[in-house]
């Protein structure tokens, strides 16, 4: 059974719609996208149905509800699909997940520590010691918690693929902050130990990251 939300950036009661759905999908064993009628995918089905309204929702290439059905309706809907085991995988829509916010947070918060080491280290020229820990800062700390964010949003409503989060989210987020605390610590007083174990850490993350998106893809 195949169930896509049709929605609006711009719609508000979407956002209801969407929050009935994944809880329904987090009971009931299907396959969930959420499509913007902005891109090609969701006007692909607004046209092929005719759709004239959002939310909407279509159950196996048919239209089947427009506006923002009750969890009972949708389940209703869903009745014959089988129920869901407990795997901690969610599906992604229009809303931001928790630890995605915490993602973009962490990000700027890296972005403002990096240009804080140009700022007031005296610029970017010449060969300064804190060049390498301000380069991890922005590298490993701002694009990489960017990534992470992007990635864990905007990959899974692409291919319509549910992604691991709780725990696995947390402890990827957790190993990366904590490798590039003891990597900036140690490049910056000359430990080399330290900054391989840093090192080591923030790989670990990046290991748990990849581990995450690998469903995602092969779905």
């Amino acid at each position: 059974m195949k169930v896509q939300l049709l929605v609006s950036e711009w719609c508000a009661p979407c956002r209801g719609a969407e929050d009935a759905w994944r809880q329904a999908a987090a009971r009931k064993d299907f396959k969930f996208e959420v499509l913007d009628v902005g891109q090609p995918e969701g006007r692909s089905v607004v046209a092929r149905l005719a759709i004239k309204t959002v939310p909407a929702t279509v159950i196996d290439d048919a239209l089947r509800h427009v506006g923002v059905p009750t969890v009972a309706q949708a389940l209703e809907f869903v009745a014959a699909a089988p129920d869901r085991t407990a795997g901690g995988a969610s599906y992604v829509g229009i809303t931001l997940g928790v630890s995605g916010r915490w993602a973009i947070a962490a990000a700027a918060a890296y972005l403002v520590l990096a240009g804080a080491g140009l700022a007031f280290g005296g610029g970017i020229a010449g060969d300064a010691p804190w060049r390498p820990v301000a380069v991890h800062l922005f590298g490993l700390g701002f694009i990489g918690f960017s990534v992470f964010a992007f990635a864990e949003h905007m990959l899974p409503r692409f291919v319509g693929a549910p992604i691991r989060g709780g725990w696995l989210a947390w402890s990827q987020q957790g190993l990366v902050h904590a490798g590039i605390v003891l990597l900036a610590v140690g490049l910056a007083l000359g430990v080399t130990s330290l900054a391989l174990l840093g090192g080591l850490l923030g790989w670990g993350g990046l290991v748990v990251f990849a581990l995450r998106l690998l469903p995602v893809l092969a779905a």
